[in-house]
């Protein structure tokens, strides 16, 4: 298949899912997960028209970013280091992973110095895998309390990953849980404004998610392949 009959594919498959969740196909935005590929197909993710790409590493990111940072919306999707904050945070405009006090301190550093405000998606360990990234559900209340008066960081969504199943719907409760933690942190009144966005959802199991109410699904394989370059 072509990258256009990838992404005409995907399309299809998200707005099925959405016609089965009833929801908007508008409330549904898709990352072009473009790590594992060259600049060129990069661009030519770009130049199909997908808005958004995804890196997860600076080094791999630099050379796509500094020829391609003009175009598109840049999220920053792996496990972010303090050390690398001063690379990324004026050229990724959302951050996927933001799981630790000490991370989000050095972000609004970092963001005061530049004038800026990072919009963020807290990362949450809904699986509880020894394996994965971020926050325990019931550890994510009290973080949202810790960081709320960092006034250059703007949490706007939550972010989880989920085990890669053999059949994917045995993911749904892991999305569902993040879908329900994120309502019970608004109705808590954790953040200056209500929390609206789920980053969830992989090649895998992006049609789950999106019944279970992503709002960002973050697509490598499945939509721009894998290459080495």
């Amino acid at each position: 298949m072509t990258l256009k009959d990838r992404i005409n594919d995907v399309e299809m498959r998200i707005n099925d899912a959405c016609i089965r969740s009833g929801r908007s196909r508008e409330d549904v935005h898709v990352v072009a997960v473009t790590k594992y590929v060259s600049l060129e197909m990069t661009a030519e993710v770009l130049n199909q028209g997908l808005i958004h790409v995804g890196e997860n590493r600076w080094q791999n990111a630099e050379e796509k970013w500094n020829t391609l940072g003009n175009q598109g919306v840049w999220h920053f999707i792996g496990h972010l280091q303090t050390n690398k904050v001063k690379d990324i945070i004026d050229k990724f405009q959302y951050i996927h992973s933001l799981d630790r006090l000490s991370l989000a301190q050095t972000l609004e550093s970092k963001a005061k110095s530049l004038g800026l405000v990072v919009q963020v998606f807290v990362q949450v360990n809904i699986s509880g895998e020894d394996t994965k990234y971020g926050l325990s559900p019931e550890k994510v209340a009290s973080f949202l309390e810790e960081i709320k008066q960092l006034s250059h960081i703007k949490v706007v969504g939550l972010m989880t990953m989920a085990p890669f199943e053999g059949h994917p719907e045995d993911t749904r409760p892991i999305f569902r849980a993040l879908r329900e933690l994120r309502d019970e942190l608004n109705r808590q009144s954790l953040t200056h404004e209500p929390i609206t966005e789920l980053s969830m959802g992989m090649s895998n199991d992006f049609e789950v998610a999106i019944e279970e109410g992503s709002t960002w699904v973050r697509l490598g394989s499945i939509l721009v392949g894998k290459e080495e370059g």
